[in-house]
């Protein structure tokens, strides 16, 4: 037990020289943070799930739905942005727990952070492809159009930060520009009476329960308030991905300080942008005329702005890129920092030399990535990426009040206030969430985490660096 429960130290989860254990060049500047979490939050989000929410799940309380949904991520944010100023390094809340919990948790966590962005990656490289296929009007297959963007994107990643980063601004402007012109013209149609009964009226489902807190009640809900918070998990999918800003803190200057406050202002930016387009959204069209395979589309044309649709093709294919342009970074910054750890085979925290970047381990994650989207049926998969990050928040809400108590002695360029009660309505807000996701995707989730366990019994738990020199303290070098 007390092998499997070994914690990385503190020193050595950070450096005692450079403030991070890394060979990774500093890219990031604190506006490159906010870039980065825009670029993974705002895509989804912005052109699907929030009108795909409102036309079946929520009504116009989607707006709650959303405000719900911002708060609950905001809360874990707070509790990232503590711990990735105390422990600023590119494992995120892998390493968080390593050295907070000890190694086996840190197995879970790492795991569960793999599930998150590969799948994630896989989703969202499907509706891009599909997006392109309309915009583009070309005839292709959807699976080609998958692979194709995985596959460009993993090269950009593959040769170094600067190149993707610098991509990464155009896009996001780009985008922006395009979701302000929807806020903006939606605007100008918007009308009071579509929002109708703010909270509509409950209606029971025809199909059985499926989520766990649908099966405690006996019956499942569409409408009403416990529509507006059953749409609260799928809307916090669009909110995922400012826990990716913390596995860029190896790369950032300053990080104690930069990274908290690239998630804190990445997550309010897009809280706001998000809760623009829903009142946009369900103020130009009475939601029972939303289109949920086309929201946004269809409430423009409603109005008799048919031109928009191709602004917003336009917005969704950038969107949707930069989300899986940043999404393939976390994953190979989680990879990377497990390898070195020796959890996985150490050729995957070697560093190109050409390009300063792991390549290696970001070209095998690109072709897995492109693999599981071409074969899984991956959007039937979505909800376990909630699942993965929710797990993820719980550990690391938890992990603030421990090492509080534990190491009080560590600095933090950032405090979560109102500790403990911050961290502990996270976990709440956290725990609620996860109750309102399908009984099927816990079943799901759980096979993967017992596979997970396995591999580390075989592999991870012998080859791990704390097992190779525990008398010290330390670990061997490379």
């Amino acid at each position: 037990m007390t092998t499997i429960l070994r914690r990385l130290p503190p020193a050595e989860a950070t450096g005692l020289r450079t403030g991070a254990r890394h060979r990774l060049a500093e890219v990031y500047r604190p506006a490159d943070l906010v870039i980065l979490g825009l670029g993974v939050m705002i895509g989804a989000g912005i052109f699907s799930i929030a009108g795909r929410q409102a036309a079946t799940t929520a009504g116009p309380g989607v707006i709650i739905s959303f405000l719900v949904a911002g708060i609950a991520c905001m809360l874990a944010c707070l509790c990232y942005a503590e711990l990735s100023s105390t422990i600023p390094a590119s494992g995120s809340a892998y390493t968080f727990t390593y050295v907070i919990f000890g190694e086996v948790w840190a197995w879970v966590i790492g795991w569960a952070l793999l599930l998150e962005m590969l799948l994630a990656a896989a989703v969202v490289a499907h509706v891009w492809s599909m997006f392109a296929t309309r915009a583009l009007a070309v005839p292709v297959h959807e699976n080609v159009g998958t692979a194709l963007i995985l596959l460009l994107l993993t090269g950009v990643v593959a040769l170094g930060a600067r190149i993707g980063l610098r991509a990464l601004w155009i896009m996001v402007i780009a985008k922006l520009a395009a979701i302000l012109a929807v806020i903006v013209v939606g605007f100008m149609h918007f009308d009071p009476a579509n929002l109708g009964d703010f909270v509509a009226d409950p209606q029971p489902s025809t199909s059985p329960p499926d989520t766990v807190i649908d099966v405690l009640l006996g019956q499942s809900h569409n409408f009403g308030y416990l529509g507006v918070f059953a749409a609260a998990p799928a809307i916090a999918f669009a909110y995922l991905g400012f826990d990716i800003v913390a596995t860029t803190a190896e790369e950032t200057s300053n990080a104690p300080r930069a990274v908290p406050k690239g998630m804190i202002r990445s997550l309010g930016l897009a809280t706001v942008i998000y809760i623009a387009v829903a009142v946009v959204m369900v103020g130009m069209a009475p939601y029972t005329a939303i289109s949920p395979d086309a929201p946004l589309a269809s409430a423009f044309t409603q109005v008799g702005q048919g031109w928009m649709v191709h602004v917003i093709d336009i917005g969704a294919i950038l969107g949707l890129t930069t989300v899986i342009l940043v999404l393939l970074v976390g994953q190979t910054r989680v990879l990377f920092s497990m390898a070195r750890d020796g959890l996985l085979p150490a050729g995957l925290a070697r560093i190109s030399r050409r390009f300063h970047s792991p390549a290696r381990t970001t070209v095998v994650l690109g072709v897995i990535t492109t693999l599981v989207a071409v074969l899984v049926p991956v959007l039937t998969l979505e909800e376990l990426v909630v699942m993965g990050t929710l797990f993820a928040f719980l550990f690391v809400a938890a992990g603030v009040v421990v090492l509080r108590r534990s190491r009080p002695d560590l600095p933090r360029g950032f405090s979560v206030p109102l500790t403990p009660a911050v961290p502990a309505l996270s976990m709440l807000a956290t725990l609620w969430l996860m109750l309102n996701l399908k009984v099927l995707t816990w079943g799901w989730f759980a096979l993967w985490m017992a596979f997970g366990l396995l591999v580390y019994l075989l592999y991870g738990r012998r080859h791990s660096l704390l097992a190779a020199a525990p008398a010290k303290g330390g670990r061997h070098r490379r």
